[in-house]
């Protein structure tokens, strides 16, 4: 018998419908994930199912008794409540004075007198919770604390995002629901986090309802698709792959019936105006039928277009983008980065996998030169044009319009050669005319990170650098982002927790391991699983890791920490060497832009078309440019090194 049942449910905001006499049900122990793109009525649906929202049409039908719990697409707030108290709060009015009872428990109990006022209250919220049988519910919410390896007595400010997500699930599951729905539980999640949300969910004994845009998280747990296209629900009794596959199919014969139906309008549109003799034989039936299918085309929601972006690349970096020689960087709780030796050369792609808290972020300023490691050289390279990708969105005024935050005063925007206008160009980015001059404020995640993705991309790069770029996008747009990630003829620095679009996008991986290591292995995520790779040790690094063993009251011995070391004198070169030295990178330029005119040059067709002698004396300085340009680079190095 079905948890729940949508009975021609219809759902509408003004005139365009996200709910159009919606079908479908809910039975025991599924996995279903809702799919669709962003802004179809995901949420809306969801909202539906919990009883937030009613429906403007049809029957929603819960079996008596279900419980609905829900973890919501925001994280909690990072205040002042206990773990302990937020678990309770998912136990209704139980809960709430399962919460009192615990916060005077612990406040009477660790003062050395009691006032009568506060021993009557416990008194009495005693008594309440014997009446509602409120200690059998205070082992629901202990067990679950166990369960899930909460820290009870931690705020919730002294937690992580990752672990707030974890404190969410545990109120969403206290009351042991029937049915639970996640609304992107996967963002602000690292890699970790994920693998072990997976694992609690597939434990799970009722129904899960879930909207996810990680397809390796959909991809693991998904026992059926649940679509919502155009306002049209449709069940998919199938996994991902074969989802996609019937998918693209129902999409061509859908095209091939909308062409018939044009053909056949345009035949009765063409009819209709004809002249006298064709008025005095009109057929009155065939008017009507006219007008009904004039009226099915407007009727008809097309599909929504795929974003079209595309990047503003600059001039070429040279060869090495970045170098380091044994850095290594911490601070007060130990060292973040340990003895690191890694060359950035022009057109990888690398990706860095880790907990949260493990130090990805200092590493990437590390690279692009924010701040200075406390030990070992850095060595920058040149030409480097960087466009970044900020997580938080700082980079975007919230108060400005979408064209505004964009345009930044151009009405036209040059991309790899050919102007656009501003408004042109951010509809490729599936902004509407009339939606440019909304304030990014009112945007949706998904929305002002395609706004960001429009910003970034409006201005010429050689070196992008994506701090979690993935968050809130749908799997169209995510798939079009790799496609251009993997065509872009620059550097990236990639840091997902997306396991697939790190797959997809990235040659290397530099994978925080703990302790300060940081190990390069070749391919994505699944290429260093396959190269011995281990989540249980990723675990425990980061905050994740800290904090476990806080809440198992470990004995961990903490490293020194790292103080800042003024930086060491450099010694002096020679008048000569220093000639050389200052001499060196306009030279190691001119060689490089050299071998790039060359490089074209011989990729040309017109290049085979001349004398032999001229080619072969090409081919032939092709291998003494790159000699002398890797001569250049171990004396500038070389040199650099006799300073200290």
């Amino acid at each position: 018998m079905p948890l729940l049942r949508f009975d021609e449910v219809s759902v509408a905001y003004g005139d365009q419908p996200l709910l159009d006499k919606s079908s479908f049900q809910l039975e025991p122990g599924e996995r279903v994930c809702l799919i669709g793109r962003n802004g179809a009525g995901k949420s809306t649906l969801m909202r539906l199912v919990s009883g937030q929202n009613q429906p403007d049409d049809g029957v929603i039908r819960r079996d008596e008794g279900v419980k609905v719990g829900m973890l919501n697409q925001d994280l909690p707030m990072a205040d002042d409540q206990l773990v302990y108290d937020v678990v309770a709060g998912g136990l209704d009015k139980v809960g709430e004075l399962i919460a009192e009872w615990h916060t005077l428990a612990h406040t009477l109990f660790s003062q050395p007198s009691i006032a009568d006022a506060d021993m009557k209250r416990f008194e009495k919220v005693q008594d309440e919770l014997e009446a509602r049988d409120g200690w059998a519910m205070q082992q629901k919410v202990e067990k679950i604390l166990e369960k899930l390896q909460l820290p009870a007595e931690k705020t919730m400010g002294e937690l992580s995002g990752g672990w707030r997500r974890r404190v969410e699930l545990a109120r969403a599951l206290v009351s042991e629901p029937d049915i639970l729905l996640l609304d992107e539980p996967t963002n602000h999640l690292d890699i970790v986090t994920i693998a072990w949300l997976e694992k609690q969910l597939k434990d799970f004994r009722g129904a899960l309802l879930f909207i996810t845009h990680d397809r390796a998280f959909l991809k693991s747990l998904a026992t059926r698709i649940l679509e919502l296209d155009r306002g049209n629900l449709t069940s998919w009794d199938c996994n991902y792959e074969t989802f996609l596959e019937r998918k693209a199919h129902a999409l061509e014969v859908e095209a091939e019936q909308n062409a018939l139906f044009d053909k056949k309008l345009a035949l009765e549109e063409t009819w209709i105006r004809q002249g006298v003799k064709a008025r005095r034989t009109r057929n009155e039936g065939r008017v009507r039928a006219l007008k009904a299918l004039r009226s099915e085309r407007m009727e008809r929601r097309n599909l929504q277009g795929n974003a079209q972006f595309k990047l503003e690349t600059a001039e070429r970096s040279g060869k090495m983008v970045v170098e380091t020689i044994g850095i290594s960087h911490g601070f007060n709780e130990g060292l973040v980065i340990r003895d690191l030796d890694f060359t950035l050369m022009r057109g990888d792609k690398i990706g860095l996998i880790g907990a949260n808290g493990v130090g990805k972020s200092t590493l990437l300023k590390i690279l692009l030169g924010d701040i200075q490691p406390q030990e070992g050289t850095v060595n920058m390279g040149t030409k480097m044009e960087v466009a970044y990708f900020d997580q938080m969105r700082d980079q975007l005024d919230l108060e400005k319009t979408v064209i505004d935050n964009v345009a930044e005063g151009r009405e036209k925007i040059s991309i790899n050669g050919r102007d656009r206008h501003i408004i042109s160009y951010l509809e490729d980015f599936l902004f509407a005319p009339k939606r440019v001059r909304v304030p990014v404020k009112a945007l949706s995640g998904g929305e002002r990170n395609r706004l960001l993705l429009a910003r970034l991309f409006s201005k010429p790069a050689n070196v992008l650098v994506l701090d979690e770029p993935t968050n809130d996008l749908d799997v169209e747009t995510l798939e079009l982002l790799e496609s251009i990630l993997v065509d872009f003829p620059g550097t990236v620095l990639l840091v997902s927790h997306d396991r697939d679009f790190l797959d997809n996008v990235v040659s290397s991986s530099l994978v925080f391991e703990g302790d300060g290591v940081v190990r390069e292995y070749i391919g994505g995520f699944e290429d260093w699983l396959r190269q011995g790779g281990s989540l249980e040790k990723l675990a425990a690094t980061g905050d994740g890791g800290k904090l476990a063993k806080e809440t198992s009251k470990a004995e961990s011995k903490a490293e020194p920490a790292v103080t800042e070391q003024p930086a060491a004198e450099k010694k002096k070169l020679s008048y000569k060497l220093q000639r050389e030295l200052d001499a060196l990178p306009g030279e190691i330029e001119a060689l490089e832009q050299e071998l790039a005119d060359l490089e074209a040059l011989t990729g040309s067709n017109e290049f085979y078309q001349q004398d032999q002698d001229k080619i072969q004396a090409a081919l032939d300085k092709l291998p003494e440019l790159n000699k002398q340009l890797e001569a250049k680079m171990d004396r500038w190095a070389a040199l650099e090194d006799m300073q200290g």
